[in-house]
């Protein structure tokens, strides 16, 4: 996959979003994508239904979306933690790109991924 060629820089911010199927599994996506400084911040939202096709069949889940705030230079070590730690054979993984907002909370969103921070090494395991 390659990422949006209109990008003018690795530092620009995107909105990474995904579902996953319980609140340990939330949790410990957010926990990793933080401590690991992959994202500034990751909203776990309140459970959702989805309906969906699978397999042949349609499909109905609830599920709870995580909106992960990062830059783009971050997104393949997000989609790749995503992938580990995620239960589903195939997670929804989808990105925009944030063209507009709060110019200090945007310029505090690449600096918290960017700063230079100890980072500890944590391991982690959907249960």
């Amino acid at each position: 996959m390659q990422l949006n060629p209109q990008s003018k820089n690795d530092t620009d911010a995107i909105l990474v979003m995904t579902n996953v199927p319980h609140q340990a599994c939330a949790e410990t996506i957010a926990q990793y994508l933080i401590s690991q400084q992959l994202a500034a911040c990751v909203n776990i939202h309140a459970p959702c239904q989805s309906v969906y096709h699978w397999q042949g069949q349609i499909e109905h889940a609830t599920e709870i979306p995580l909106y992960i705030k990062t830059i783009v230079s971050r997104y393949f070590e997000v989609e790749a933690a995503i992938k580990q730690l995620h239960p589903y054979e195939l997670p929804e993984i989808v990105y925009v790109h944030i063209d507009g907002g709060n110019p200090d909370y945007i310029q505090w969103l690449q600096q918290s991924i960017l700063a230079p921070d100890h980072l500890p090494q944590v391991s982690y395991q959907v249960t």
